[in-house]
């Protein structure tokens, strides 16, 4: 008969909770891994029936189950016929959605930068109102601000052109909030004094030394006011009536209405196609410009 001697109670206890521990620790892992796959499901579903169903005909798109593939692969077709439809009226609308971004994200993301780094680095009477402006900028949804924009552009004369698209653009309160936060730790004081010391004007130490440090930062605004731009429909929906000026949104969902529009065209193959064509570019920019917010999250992790 074994006997149990308080030295071997007191050492397998030990073992018992690390056993609780590393049982608790699967459980866990498991939850998180069903939560994840619910996630990724979720989101890859939406594209996997846009993938699918612009491999299909018009009349593929009734014909067969939304997720899977028609007998008929006809996606290289789909994409000729969207950029030759209307006389190519898609490829004008991708240069006006490149034209909106070019000029009215990257002009946000210049503005925010500059603007950020500011008033994170220099100290000035009403900063602290500024602060609350921005703030307050940041809680106040683009959709209320539209109707007010609409009717200054109007009264400018400004409206059914690309101004009054690329303007409202430049103004994006969130990504003057995230630069000022992001460079208040980012860019040493420090450096900045070093740099001063050493004869570096203002401008030649936010070029040289500064940008570099902001460079995740900058990304980051960047990439939010281009999906923001982009995707844009909104405004351009009640600032422009001429289809040449429509970016992508605008105008696919003019493609769209067709169907429903007394002698209107079903293109909905199209209309497929197209949104599928939309989202590649986006795509390609978040796979192109994720080493640089890779650095930057790991850039806080090591210290010296």
């Amino acid at each position: 008969m074994a006997v149990t001697t308080p030295t071997t109670s007191r050492q397998a206890k030990p073992l018992v909770i690390r056993h609780r521990r590393q049982a608790r620790r699967r459980r866990r892992s498991a939850t998180l891994t069903a939560l994840t796959a619910i996630m990724l499901v979720y989101t890859l579903l939406p594209l996997a029936w846009l993938l699918i169903n612009a491999t299909k005909t018009q009349e593929g798109l009734f014909n067969s189950f939304g997720l899977w593939f028609a007998d008929d692969f006809a996606l290289f077709g789909n994409i000729a016929d969207t950029f030759t439809y209307d006389g190519g009226i898609f490829t004008r609308w991708l240069l006006n959605t490149v034209l909106y971004v070019v000029v009215g994200a990257g002009g946000a993301t210049l503005l925010a930068t500059v603007a950020g780094y500011g008033l994170a680095k220099y100290d000035f009477p009403g900063k602290k109102a500024v602060f609350a402006v921005v703030i307050g900028a940041v809680a106040v949804p683009g959709t209320a601000l539209a109707v007010p924009t609409f009717l200054m552009f109007s009264n400018l004369g400004l409206t059914n052109t690309p101004w009054a698209i690329i303007i409202p653009s430049l103004i994006t309160p969130f990504g003057l909030y995230l630069m000022w936060t992001y460079a208040a730790d980012a860019v040493p004081l420090e450096i900045l004094e070093s740099a001063r010391v050493d004869g570096a004007g203002e401008f030649r130490t936010f070029f040289r030394i500064s940008l570099p440090l902001l460079a995740p930062g900058i990304v980051t605004v960047l990439l939010f006011s281009v999906v923001a731009t982009w995707n844009n429909y909104f405004l351009p929906l009640i600032m422009l009536k001429d289809p040449d000026w429509y970016p992508l949104t605008l105008g696919l969902d003019s493609w769209n209405d067709q169907a429903s529009t007394a002698g209107g065209e079903a293109i909905f193959n199209l209309v497929i196609t197209g949104s599928l064509l939309t989202i590649v570019p986006l795509i390609v920019a978040f796979l192109l410009l994720q080493r640089y917010w890779q650095s930057g999250l790991a850039a806080g992790s090591v210290k010296e």
